[in-house]
């Protein structure tokens, strides 16, 4: 059987926090910056509403699942089986290269301790954090 593969879109700098913010966070702090387009902004929030819809939000399942003091540093990665989520995801990082914004592509078998999983996603803890 060939292992999971997870993807996460993300930025190469550290957030204040620590954390590698996701392609989600960096296009939503554009908006709130003021700084889309009103085409970006058309496209941001009409996609925004379809993974709304399109997949569950693993706080409303499990709202400890970002809590700093149980899962120190938890972020979350698709699985690569979820192509019908990922096609979306060219059209955000084309708005993070239009403002200059960098976002990365990241690739693991294994990418921490797993907190939360569905169909779609998993949230883990990455390895190098300490709990």
């Amino acid at each position: 059987m060939t292992p999971v593969t997870y993807i996460r879109f993300e930025s190469p700098e550290l957030h204040e926090r620590g954390l590698r913010p996701g392609v989600f966070f960096l296009v939503n702090q554009l908006a709130r910056d003021g700084r889309l387009t009103p085409e970006q902004e058309r496209f941001r929030r009409a996609n925004n509403d379809w993974y709304d819809t399109a997949y569950t939000t693993p706080s409303h399942v499990d709202p400890t699942v970002y809590d700093a003091e149980v899962n120190p540093g938890a972020v979350a990665w698709f699985k690569s089986s979820a192509t019908h989520l990922l096609e979306r995801v060219p059209g955000y990082l084309d708005i993070l290269a239009a403002h200059g914004v960098p976002c990365r592509t990241v690739h693991s078998a294994d990418p921490g301790r797993v907190v939360y999983e569905d169909d779609v996603q998993i949230v883990v803890v990455p390895h190098d954090r300490k709990p």
